[in-house]
């Protein structure tokens, strides 16, 4: 069932049931799933300005799909942009912060929580 406010036959619909079999397909739980693709429409809805309240970083972060696309087919340790951990590590009061690499700030985010 998509996220509330998103109405039966839009498109927001359309890609919730998408994403949800998507994550099924790779064996994720139903619970997960349902929770992954809500997410991500809820996300997209926050970017186009189709919801009430929305982050900041819903709108100025990278959108899901192309997030995905730069991280998929790749090796490199997928997760958090090391924007996203750099903001974190401020919010923590992490030192140092500004001269770590995303390895380093996953590390130091890690053990700070």
């Amino acid at each position: 069932m998509p996220p509330a406010g998103v109405k039966k036959g839009t498109k927001r619909a359309r890609q919730y049931e998408h994403v949800k079999e998507s994550q099924l397909d790779r064996g994720r739980s139903e619970d997960r799933a349902e929770e992954i693709a809500a997410r991500t429409v809820n996300k997209e809805r926050a970017r186009t300005g189709a919801s009430r309240t929305s982050s900041r970083s819903s709108k100025q972060d990278l959108s899901s799909g192309r997030r995905g696309g730069l991280r998929s087919g790749t090796k490199r340790t997928k997760g958090r942009t090391r924007e996203q951990l750099y903001n974190e590590a401020r919010q923590l009061g992490i030192d140092g912060r500004s001269k770590m690499n995303k390895e380093q700030l996953t590390r130091a985010v890690a053990a700070k929580k």
